[in-house]
């Protein structure tokens, strides 16, 4: 059987994530695209991944690749998750993941607003009750071409429909709808995500017209070809893996992720002593001549740290330091193709704490990545979403 070891699995990350010196990504269209999507929860992440891979970028040029543009797009995919997915790749994360997200959500709406008691009452058939409010949202949005959600339920009215509680308890609380109708019809790939309401750190947004990427709706791509092609991408990047791996990036069952993984042209290889996956075309290793080490500095939820469920070949004993008890990657510090500390902001600053000893050439990349980082953050103060134990304690003031 093949065998790629550890350090060929971390040569082939750094040279194809655009974390090593003379692999960086030309555009951030670019770098979003090899490495399939970007996770989008924290809009943070967005720009933090793409700075790190792009020497040239500017946080104007994602937002311009996101909203002026197009090339890019907001959306919910894998595991529900929110990314950001090549325009051009979207219909394919749509129909291999989102479309069932959808149809989940919907079915979960309609099973709450027939059982829990609402305001106002809703009268008949619940399920074309809630098609026609989305019929209703899509053409208001389609009208005004990008709203927010508030001016979307002064549009559709019902959409401020509630549901109300039915015992005493703290969270048992009236909820409108407008969140969870929205979210469940851009699942649906009906409506989009738009500009932020505020700074690029907002996290709050409008809702746009997804004619204005496809005059015809979202473009239709066959539910077999559409996951054929997200594993074969996800292989092409985070390969060689195992099925687990896959199983868990794409939130298929492990039923889908082995049906869909016969259906391409693949070879089981030896991760020093764990079955894996590569794809046959893609067994070649990494060439030694052609890049040279190099640190980087990535955000929390980056898509590198979360290609796989299974880390310790790229993250070693540094897991308690760098994650949250829900299992959410910080900000961490890469050499080499292998994470070796973290960072936070303190009062403005980019602070970083090495977690091995790497030695003065490493150090004093990251030293050079930081400020790099920093100069183009143009002032901006990070905090991430979800709060890791060495990144709390970096930004703690002294």
């Amino acid at each position: 059987m093949l065998r790629i070891s550890v350090e060929q699995r971390r040569r082939r990350l750094a040279r194809r994530h655009h974390l090593a010196s003379g692999r960086r990504a030309e555009s951030v269209a670019e770098a979003v695209a090899d490495l399939v999507v970007f996770h989008a929860t924290d809009p943070a992440t967005v720009y933090l991944s793409a700075l790190a891979r792009c020497p040239g970028a500017k946080v104007a040029d994602v937002s311009a690749a996101l909203y002026d543009d197009r090339s890019l797009v907001k959306m919910i995919g894998m595991r529900r998750t929110m990314f950001v997915a090549p325009t051009d790749f979207a219909p394919v994360v749509h129909s291999a993941a989102g479309l069932a997200i959808a149809d989940r959500l919907r079915r979960q709406l309609v099973q709450h607003l027939s059982t829990l008691p609402t305001e106002p009452r809703i009268e008949g058939d619940v399920a074309a009750w809630l098609a026609d409010v989305e019929v209703s949202t899509e053409r208001a949005v389609d009208e005004l071409g990008e709203a927010l959600a508030t001016e979307l339920a002064k549009a559709e009215p019902r959409l401020r429909t509630a549901t109300l509680p039915t015992t005493d308890k703290p969270w048992d609380v009236k909820q409108n709808i407008t969140s969870r109708v929205l979210t469940l019809m851009g699942a649906d790939g009906r409506i989009v995500r738009g500009r932020p309401a505020g700074s690029w750190l907002s996290r709050q947004h409008r809702w746009a017209s997804v004619r204005g990427l496809w005059p015809d709706g979202m473009p239709a791509v066959p539910e077999d070809a559409a996951r054929e092609t997200l594993a074969r991408r996800w292989l092409e990047a985070f390969g060689p893996a195992t099925v687990a791996d896959l199983r868990w990036w794409t939130g298929w069952t492990l039923g889908v992720t082995r049906a869909v993984l016969a259906r391409l042209d693949t070879v089981d290889v030896d991760l020093d002593g764990v079955p894996g996956v590569v794809l046959a075309s893609d067994t070649q290793p990494e060439r030694d001549d052609d890049a040279e080490p190099a640190a980087a500095l990535l955000p929390a939820l980056d898509p590198t740290p979360m290609g796989w469920q299974e880390r310790d070949w790229f993250l070693g004993p540094h897991r308690e330091e760098l994650f949250d008890r829900n299992g959410n990657i910080g900000p961490t510090v890469w050499w080499n193709g292998r994470i070796v500390g973290g960072w936070g902001m303190r009062e403005g600053d980019i602070v970083w704490e090495l977690l091995e000893d790497v030695g003065a050439e490493a150090a004093a990349a990251v030293e050079t990545a930081a400020a790099d980082l920093h100069g183009r953050l143009e002032s901006a103060s990070i905090i991430p979403s979800f709060r890791t134990p060495l990144e709390r304690r970096l930004s703690t003031p002294k």
